[in-house]
């Protein structure tokens, strides 16, 4: 067992354990880290007339069926007129801006804004609510729900809901064959206009809460590749600084044989005192670039690449270590006669467990243990606290973006603000290296963090 020690300030995304979990539109934490949510619009304009050609076809295509093939009479002129009216619409909003464009919140509200008028005046001249395809008065508000932000989506949705109870009681008679009248009670009516804006109300608030988990979904992706970009120049500006330091020895090694050239054979003291600095400024250089290639975190190339259980603990540890009032300790063990393995050095594996220090360091009483183990077959990790474990309503939630319970830096050790992206961050990190991810409560008492890798995935190859 070891204790490793540095000063160094970790800066890393928070986990969090007991407390709630922050629902739909709370604060998340500071600035901008609100409940994420559709915050502007994102319909195209090639969408929006794909689709509306698709309604506008659908509706020739019922009133050729109606009209020709069961003999339907109905104000075909005036339905043909509005139809007309919808395609003239949709053809100039295709013409007039280039389909990639993105409409903004007031212009799309306008664009569905129309459909909804659309499809209601046609609903209005075939029967009202008593034609059943008034439920076409959803589609507009549903894609509105998908695309835009939540007041035009509910502004859509009043429209289409007063202009359905309006035609559960204005509209021309329902279509019917030749001869015969289709007699629809108002109690009908009436009933199936509180079914279409129930229906509205329904799938619009289903497909809104689908879009607001994509967007959450999608921007804590983003942190999550930002992360990781963060950790790989890390990564690799020690190698830079590694092969700096090669390639600047030769012309160092040069400019310290000049000088001394230029010392033993200088006309005047003042040049002979010139070449003594300029050989010692030299040598200073070089002694600068020696301490950096000895770091393993500089080291270059195969030597850089790789790693020991060992020091992958001491890097995860290192800046927490000194953190006051919790001792942070680290155990590496292997199965008898398993040769210990070196792994490569990967920052997905570095910056997750990283994290998973920082968060139990915040919430331990007293201790926090690293573990690595090692067998034929498996390589883990693992990270325990004596702290009061994760609460069970975060227990169910862990592995989801934005689950926190941070109120602020003023309540933690390390001085981090928990946004609800850490552990989310970390697992899916972690499990883009092949590791599967499991979190518990320990006995009696504590939290516990672990991944298992089989040791082929992160192993690094035998020189």
């Amino acid at each position: 067992m070891a204790s490793l020690h540095s000063a160094a300030a970790a800066q890393t995304v928070s986990l969090d354990k007991t407390g709630h979990v922050l629902a739909q539109g709370e604060d998340a934490g500071p600035g901008d880290w609100q409940g994420v949510a559709v915050r502007r619009s994102h319909l195209r304009v090639r969408t929006l007339v794909s689709l509306r050609w698709m309604v506008i076809a659908g509706e020739i295509l019922l009133l050729l069926v109606a009209g020709f093939g069961l003999g339907f009479h109905a104000p075909y002129p005036f339905c043909f007129a509005v139809i007309g009216a919808a395609a003239w619409i949709n053809l100039i909003t295709g013409v007039a801006a280039p389909g990639q464009k993105v409409l903004g919140d007031v212009e799309a509200t306008a664009h569905l804004a129309v459909d909804v008028v659309q499809i209601a005046a046609l609903v209005f001249l075939t029967g009202g609510t008593s034609n059943p395809f008034v439920l076409l008065l959803i589609a507009p508000v549903t894609l509105a729900a998908a695309t835009l932000p939540a007041r035009p989506v509910l502004t859509l949705g009043f429209l289409a809901g007063g202009l359905t109870i309006a035609l559960a009681f204005l509209s021309f008679p329902l279509p019917a064959p030749e001869g015969l009248e289709a007699v629809v009670s108002p109690s009908y009516r009436i009933g199936a206009a509180m079914a279409v804006m129930a229906g509205i109300a329904l799938v619009a608030g289903y497909v809104r809460q689908a879009a607001e988990e994509a967007a959450r979904m999608a921007l804590a992706l983003d942190v999550t590749q930002s992360v990781l970009a963060k950790e790989q120049r890390l990564s690799a500006l020690g190698a830079l600084a590694a092969a700096a330091a090669h390639e600047l020895g030769t012309p160092l090694a040069t400019i310290s044989i000049v000088a001394k050239e230029l010392e033993r054979e200088a006309p005047t003291p003042q040049v002979r005192e010139d070449a003594e600095l300029l050989r010692a400024q030299a040598e200073r250089c070089r002694e600068i670039l020696r301490r950096l290639t000895d770091k393993p975190d500089a080291a270059s190339d195969e030597v850089h690449e790789r790693l020991s259980l060992r020091q992958l603990v001491q890097e995860v540890m290192e800046p927490h270590a000194e953190t006051k009032d919790v001792r942070v300790e680290a155990i590496v063990t292997g199965a008898p006669g398993v040769k210990a393995p070196d792994i490569r050095r990967m920052p997905e594996i570095t910056h997750a467990f990283t994290s998973f220090v920082e968060n139990a360091v915040d919430f331990a009483n007293s201790e926090v243990l690293v573990t690595a183990r090692f067998d034929a077959e498996t390589i883990s990790m693992e990270v325990r606290d004596d702290g009061p474990g994760f609460a069970p309503e975060i227990l169910a939630k862990l592995g989801e973006p934005y689950v926190t319970t941070r109120p602020g830096a003023e309540g933690s050790r390390t001085g981090h603000i928990g946004m609800g992206l850490g552990f989310f961050i970390s697992k899916t990190l972690l499990e883009r290296t092949g590791a599967v991810v499991t979190f518990q409560n320990g006995r009696p008492r504590g939290a516990i963090v672990s991944a298992r890798w089989p040791r082929a995935r992160i192993e690094a190859e035998t020189a």
